[in-house]
This record gives structure tokens, C-alpha cells and sequence, in this order.
């Protein structure tokens, strides 16, 4: 029930993500973008608290990886979106 929540919610400031050594704002911006992205891929119909479980396991995954800054953004939308397929696929569980 995308309807019900709100992407902004999960969206991280360069205050959020802890140092990168100057790449605070960089990492934050690439990060929401990607949110942004994953957004767009899970189903309108989606329980909210697979939304929630989904959305929040690509900091979990991403978080401290110097795929962040490193990787080409396209290399990072093909990450999320098999993240995203994978997980539907598998049907979370909570």
C-alpha cells in the first residue's frame, strides 16, 4: 500500500550516512537518488511493511561500501534494481 507512506521519509541527508571523508553530501545525494529509483520499481500493492523492510535493507547493504563513491551511478541502479527483483521475488517475509 505504497499510497500510505511517503519515499521523503526514507530519504538521508549528509548528516545521516557518517563521514566519508568529505563525500558526506555526495553519498546522500547518490543514496536518495537510488532510493528514488527502488521507489519506482516496488508494486503500488506492496504491504507497507515490505516497503519499509526493502527500502531500508539498501542502506543496510550499502552502507560503508565504497560502491557509494566509487561505482558509475549506472552500476548502482542495476544493484537496486536487482535488489529490488530479488526481494520481491523472494517474498520478504517478516
Amino acid at each position: 500500500m505504497k499510497e500510505l507512506l511517503n519515499v521523503q521519509d526514507y530519504l538521508f541527508s549528509n548528516f545521516d550516512v557518517g563521514d566519508w571523508e568529505g563525500e558526506e553530501e555526495r553519498v546522500a545525494e547518490t543514496l536518495n537518488e537510488l532510493i528514488h529509483v527502488a521507489w519506482d520499481l516496488l508494486p503500488d500493492d506492496l504491504e507497507c511493511e515490505k516497503i519499509d523492510l526493502i527500502i531500508n535493507g539498501i542502506w543496510e547493504h550499502l552502507r560503508g561500501e565504497l560502491a557509494l563513491v566509487e561505482a558509475e551511478y549506472d552500476e548502482l541502479v542495476d544493484w537496486v534494481t536487482h535488489y529490488i527483483q530479488s526481494s520481491l521475488d523472494e517474498n520478504i517475509e517478516l
